[in-house]
């Protein structure tokens, strides 16, 4: 009876680990995938869907993701300086205890986005405070205040 139970019980998603550094990624749907720790450094991903995707502690940097669907995503512990997010969806995104430096976020959308202990450069920080609004949908932290704005 114990196998039986074991059995029926849904076997927990494991991540997967990969290297995309380097590669052409336009407009590819990496939406709910659980790609923690994975390598994306380099990597052109413009118009990329990364909705709901978990990529924790991932290498961006270097990387390319304009007019990218973030929304939601969790960058957590991820490396993203050098990135360039010009006109990428960041809202409801999880930013805690990243690194931006010398990433830019020309016409990007980072609405209820969490940045909490993010390390960026301070016009960086600027930049983001002026367009800065909503409150995180799964931390309920106020992205203002993620970004210590004021």
């Amino acid at each position: 009876m114990a196998i039986a139970c074991f059995l029926t019980l849904p076997q927990p998603v494991q991540a997967e680990t990969l290297s995309f550094s380097h590669a052409q990624l336009k407009n590819r749907d990496f939406s709910g995938r659980n790609l923690v720790g994975s390598g994306f450094a380099n990597a052109n991903m413009e118009g990329a869907n990364f909705e709901n995707a978990d990529v924790r502690g991932a290498v961006f940097s270097a990387s390319i993701l304009r007019k990218a669907n973030l929304k939601s995503t969790d960058f957590s512990g991820g490396l993203l300086d050098q990135a360039d997010f010009a006109r990428a969806d960041l809202s409801n995104a999880l930013l805690v205890e990243t690194i931006l430096l010398r990433s830019t976020f020309d016409f990007v959308n980072i609405d209820g986005a969490d940045f909490t202990d993010a390390i960026m450069d301070g016009a960086q920080r600027k930049w983001l405070c002026s367009k800065a609004k909503g409150i995180n949908a799964k931390t309920g932290i106020n992205t203002r205040e993620s970004l210590e704005c004021d």
